[in-house]
């Protein structure tokens, strides 16, 4: 007969015990991520009913060069004008054009506004984007630039000569079309491929011959340095800048599209009535000084409007100019990225 001793019935009901505290601890866990998982919902339920009932929010892709823009988020304008309909206003900041039109097409912004080179890059890429508008022409905000010292009086005198500028941007569609203007061709120059803060240093260093540039950094090395204008866009190219949308997002709310466009056109006009004001408003938040941003300021038009059959003509021609120069992949049709409202 086998001899029970009180080791053999610790040893039996010891892993009894193991068991239901490792039960008991179990059910307690899951009792407590209950309550987290009720509680956050609970606290999260207030959130998402006031999205509900705001219709939403409107989320704005921008750079610090897009002076209205600036001017607006710093004003709080477009926030008033939002808010009757219900929607707020997220500002997203980007360094470029090319960034904004990736995070547009990701969805992470609505709503953006750049330049000619950057949508043409972005639909031969196959973006999912629509222009919705475009602000006058400016040809005076983007040049070719040459030291104030520099011998070089014309752009014909270029041949053979080093150019800075950035790749595919709009005055890469300058520089083309001047040069063809005084009997040159893009083969003739050397063109040295650097963003505007390199390209600024490559110029004053003199490792350059010549800057092709826009506005606000045309501006500053006008003042900062003395920098001469050798030609700007007149007569040459018109220089647009261009809202764009998600295409879903202009066709569920194009209510929001024109308080947009209504708030734009408003504050231009006050702008333009302003000029050293807004200069002073803009000027800490893009980083510069107010006579730099007010020279800027006055090379542009503002006033946006829906594309015309004109405007996109103009801008499939610099998208075959870009085909041509093998700086797109594919030809692309510009008006399939055009939207209008419905009538």
């Amino acid at each position: 007969m086998t001899q029970i001793t009180t080791d053999s019935i610790e040893s039996a009901v010891a892993p009894r015990h193991w068991w239901r505290a490792l039960r008991n601890s179990a059910i307690a866990a899951v009792a407590l991520v209950g309550v987290a998982l009720v509680f956050s919902f609970l606290l999260l339920l207030p959130v998402a009913q006031a999205q509900t009932k705001t219709g939403g929010e409107l989320r704005i892709g921008y750079q610090k060069s897009a002076s209205l823009f600036v001017l607006q988020k710093a004003q709080g304008t477009l926030e008033k004008r939002l808010a009757p309909l219900g929607v707020g206003l997220k500002w997203v900041e980007f360094p470029a054009g090319p960034q904004l039109l990736e995070g547009l097409n990701v969805g992470s912004v609505d709503v953006g506004f750049v330049g000619e080179a950057p949508p043409i890059f972005a639909q031969a890429a196959g973006a999912k984007f629509v222009y919705i508008g475009n602000d006058p022409a400016a040809p005076e905000a983007e040049a070719l630039l040459v030291q104030k010292s520099s011998p070089i009086k014309t752009v014909a005198e270029l041949k053979g000569k080093k150019v800075a500028l950035n790749k595919g941007s709009n005055v890469h569609y300058l520089l083309v079309k001047l040069l063809e203007k005084h009997g040159l061709k893009y083969a003739d120059i050397q063109p040295v491929f650097l963003p505007p803060a390199d390209a600024r240093a490559a110029f004053e260093k003199g490792a350059v011959d010549a800057w092709a540039i826009w506005d606000p950094f045309l501006a500053a090395a006008e003042k900062q340095t003395g920098a001469r204008i050798l030609a700007d866009g007149r007569g040459v190219v018109n220089n647009y800048a261009y809202y764009l949308a998600e295409r879903s997002y202009v066709e569920k709310r194009p209510e929001v599209i024109q308080a947009l466009f209504d708030d734009v056109v408003a504050q231009g006009k006050w702008l333009k009535a302003n000029l050293k004001q807004a200069a002073a408003i803009i000027a800490p938040l893009q980083g510069l000084d107010a006579d730099v941003v007010e020279l800027n300021l006055r090379r542009y038009g503002y006033g946006v409007t829906h594309l015309t059959d004109a405007v996109i003509a103009e801008q499939q021609k610099i998208a075959d100019t870009f085909y041509d120069l093998k700086l797109i992949p594919k030809p692309i049709v510009v008006r399939e990225a055009a939207w209008k409202p419905a009538r």
